[in-house]
């Protein structure tokens, strides 16, 4: 038995790469004929020239075919593809028009509430407090819906925002499924496990054209798909199976981009700008203007994020209590960066005048 489910999953894994990266090609085609391109029009745009767009949809391709062939279509997973096919379609449109950031979290909402209708719920967390009073777990009840509405598209969301260096969303997606796909090993979920292999393999086979110098971008179609499937994955795979530290696994496994988010909110209240303005305070900027290419700002953030995936891996096998102090740790680390990583401030007209 342990051998045939690892041969699915390593043919799911295989046949999401070699789709994804033959297919590529032909999305960049597509996405210079439908003129899907991004022109870099502010200093938020790294890159100089126009690059394609929707190359996501040879990361969603290779995934739902994968996923077809080897996965129990089950409740679960069908919600799962459903959602993903509204997310898509939705970043499509929104890589072509740039549609406004309210009418994509209507349909994020749609995607997120079909994936909680078809079983892809926060039922019970931990109670950390549990040997002084209360029980182990702690049934959500009625706030398991809004709980894992928050969850799902916080974690779509998070993704897309740290997409903002060649390959860099990407790689992070993908090192998060391979973590993934550890642990839904471990828990013998081997539906889950073929499905994070199937992601894993459709982000492999997309980073040799993503990575810098990119051929194309995923742009919203891809990088919204893969926060949305990495948070249902680690509902599915993660939150049912260790719930004893069902919160502190899979937020160390996607720390970088939640902890990111977080931070960029913060930072957005403090100045009183709107939630949703864009900025260039990410710490991905930050680690630009401290000198570091992208190339190195990559790699550093890859280890941050392969290290708090090992991490989530060993945390899984330990008490809860251990896995809060892991997650205290990590985050009183990366507020410390970001307060030591200020970013330079722009020259103004004023200070030239001054120097001159």
């Amino acid at each position: 038995m342990f051998t045939s489910s690892s041969v699915f999953i390593i043919l799911a894994l295989a046949v999401a790469f070699l789709i994804s990266f033959s297919s590529t090609p032909t999305v960049i085609a597509l996405a210079n004929k439908i003129k899907a391109i991004d022109i870099p029009k502010d200093e938020r745009r790294v890159h100089k020239k126009p690059i394609p767009l929707i190359g996501g949809l040879a990361i969603f391709y290779g995934f739902v075919i994968s996923v077809l062939c080897f996965a129990v279509i089950d409740r679960q997973v069908m919600g799962l593809l459903i959602g993903s096919v509204i997310i898509v379609t939705v970043g499509v449109i929104d890589d072509m028009r740039d549609l406004n950031a309210k009418v994509k979290l209507v349909f994020q909402l749609i995607a997120a509430g079909i994936a909680i209708y078809f079983g892809v719920e926060i039922e019970y967390v931990a109670n950390p407090l549990s040997t002084l009073v209360g029980p182990q777990y702690i049934n959500l009840g009625l706030w398991s819906i809004p709980i894992t509405m928050v969850w799902i598209i916080g974690v779509t969301n998070a993704v897309n925002l740290i997409d903002g260096l060649d390959g860099l969303a990407c790689g992070v997606s993908t090192i998060a499924s391979v973590a993934l796909l550890s642990l839904t090993l471990i828990s013998q979920n081997l539906n889950a496990a073929i499905v994070a292999a199937a992601l894993a393999g459709a982000g492999f086979g997309f980073l040799p054209y993503n990575f810098n110098p990119a051929k194309i971008f995923m742009g919203d179609t891809g990088s919204t798909f893969l926060g949305f499937v990495l948070a249902c994955i680690s509902i599915q795979g993660i939150m049912k199976m260790y719930a004893l530290i069902s919160i502190a696994v899979p937020v160390l496994i996607l720390g970088l981009p939640i902890f990111d988010t977080l931070f960029a909110i913060m930072r957005r209240i403090a100045k009183k700008k709107p939630i949703m303005s864009p900025d260039r305070g990410h710490l991905h900027h930050r680690l630009l203007d401290m000198g570091f290419s992208q190339k190195q700002t990559v790699t550093i953030l890859y280890t941050l994020t392969s290290i708090l995936c090992l991490t989530a891996v060993v945390m899984a096998m330990k008490d809860a209590m251990r896995g809060l102090i892991l997650i205290f740790a990590v985050l009183f680390v990366l507020l410390v960066s970001l307060v030591v990583m200020e970013p330079k401030e722009d020259i103004t007209e004023e200070d030239t005048n001054e120097k001159n």
